[in-house]
């Protein structure tokens, strides 16, 4: 008997391609095949892309550049690729990387092992579909048996695509328009999650305060999701990303004060601090209204952590128009912040604002300017922490010292505790006394296990990533 294909598969980008790559996987095994140990030993290598900025193109070409001499030197070796980039660039893919076997895109990630099959005797193969196939309701089934990275911490995709029209954003082209998955089929997934031991998780899509808006056809569903997610048995945690400013509701707020399982974190991006660079943006939100949108969720839910998304040097943006973010950044103390510098993506609004770009020198020391806020904010909010006990979820060693181990508050931040004695395994939930804040972490000593891990281990095939 032969030995079963194996395969490995490279993600860029969000939690969403993070995701897609546990559900690939899971297709995968099920048709058969187990986790390469490396990509050298892969039979079938996948490349999972992300289209958001600029140098994504860059990335996807070098990584197959590199591919094409471990496909010259093992023709059978079969090279796909998927997720956002593809979806984008469709055939072009195979005029640039004719070593490629296959491309897929977004719509249709369920055909990837069929795809494969064909290829082998077809040749190189093209499927991108511009909407799902209503018919083919697998491709938005749960991913009950996706391949994750932590067995007791799961995504769970509530909604694809986004009816949004912001303009530096290419996903509403690459990913479609909003489509929502049955309330009733959220819950049952995740009770069979949680029966598998998965303890933790994050619902996924691309603005969650909408979900539901296209099943109801008169009021987003989010709210009762929520409520609806924190009565299943066994899932004790519950995150989510991403909510859009305008369309986080007060009713999201209340139920994520009255859910316990629901965690005190809150992803709120916020992307310039000018109103006319958010109009400019086509964000759908004033300043002000972000402003009193923050406070009533600080207000309503107990020691809630915020972090943010921000933009630097989106097309126009002026000296003044950046001091404006500076200032409402350090006002608004958050958590963590993520910045991005401005990157055009062909086929949007700001890609055609050329004459407005602002220069790299200019964008350089503003964005260094920013971390420097944000930083300082981050830094402070940790050292807050200092002396507090934490419950955590232990994720296992550090990647960069082994003789520590790493998980997450409730408030999601990571947190690393010494190694001892008889320490929790990955899956626990322990308490552990905060002894340091950083600005990107937490340092604490653990205390007591108040839960041993409840998943099951598998026993691999071949050793995972």
């Amino acid at each position: 008997m032969s030995s079963p294909k194996t395969f490995a598969i490279r993600t860029f980008g969000c939690q969403m391609n993070e995701h897609d790559s546990e559900r690939l996987a899971g297709l995968f095994v099920a048709d058969g095949m187990v986790r390469a140990t490396s990509e050298a030993e892969a039979d079938v290598i996948v490349l999972n892309t992300c289209t958001i900025r600029e140098n994504a193109d860059l990335k996807l070409y070098s990584a197959l550049g590199q591919l094409k001499a471990l496909k010259e030197e093992r023709p059978e070796l079969q090279i796909a690729v998927g997720g956002c980039m593809a979806q984008k660039d469709r055939g072009a893919v195979l005029q640039r990387a004719n070593w490629v076997d296959v491309v897929f895109g977004t719509h249709n990630l369920a055909s990837a092992p069929s795809l494969l099959r064909r290829s082998v005797s077809e040749g190189p193969l093209v499927e991108v579909l511009d909407a799902p196939d209503p018919l083919a309701s697998r491709d938005m089934a749960p991913a009950l048996y996706a391949v994750r990275e932590l067995p007791f911490a799961a995504w769970m995709t509530i909604q694809t695509g986004c009816d949004n029209t912001c303009a530096y954003c290419i996903v509403p082209s690459v990913r479609g328009g909003e489509i929502s998955r049955p309330l009733g089929d959220l819950i049952e997934e995740a009770t069979m999650l949680a029966s598998s031991g998965v303890s933790e998780i994050t619902v996924l899509g691309q603005n969650v305060n909408s979900y539901g808006r296209d099943l109801t056809r008169r009021r987003p569903l989010f709210a009762e999701l929520l409520r609806a997610l924190g009565q299943v048995p066994g899932i004790e945690r519950i995150r989510f990303t991403s909510p859009h400013p305008k369309d986080l509701s007060s009713e999201t707020i209340a139920a994520m004060a009255e859910t316990p399982t629901v965690c005190t974190q809150l992803h709120l991006p916020l992307q310039s601090g000018s109103n006319r660079v958010l109009s400019a943006m086509r964000r759908g939100y004033k300043v002000e209204r972000y402003v009193a949108t923050l406070a009533a969720a600080r207000a309503a839910v107990a020691d809630l952590a915020v972090t943010t998304d921000l933009i630097v040097g989106f097309p126009g943006e002026t000296d003044e128009e950046f001091d404006e973010t500076l200032a409402v950044v350090a006002a608004c103390e958050f958590d963590l912040a993520y910045t991005f510098i401005f990157s055009p993506r062909e086929g949007t609004r700001a890609a055609d604002m050329r004459d407005a770009f602002v220069s790299d020198d200019v964008i350089k020391e503003r964005f260094e300017r920013l971390k420097d806020v944000t930083d300082r904010s981050a830094l402070r909010r940790h050292q807050a922490r200092v002396g507090r006990r934490e419950e955590v979820l232990v994720e296992g060693p550090s990647r960069r010292n082994e003789q520590m181990l790493s998980g997450r508050t409730r408030q999601g931040k990571l947190i690393h505790f010494p190694l001892s004695e008889g320490a929790a395994r990955a899956g626990s939930l322990v308490s552990v006394d905060v002894t340091y804040g950083a600005p990107y972490h937490l340092l604490g000593e653990m205390v007591e296990v108040l839960r041993a891990p409840r998943h099951k281990i598998r026993v691999p095939l071949l050793s995972s990533r």
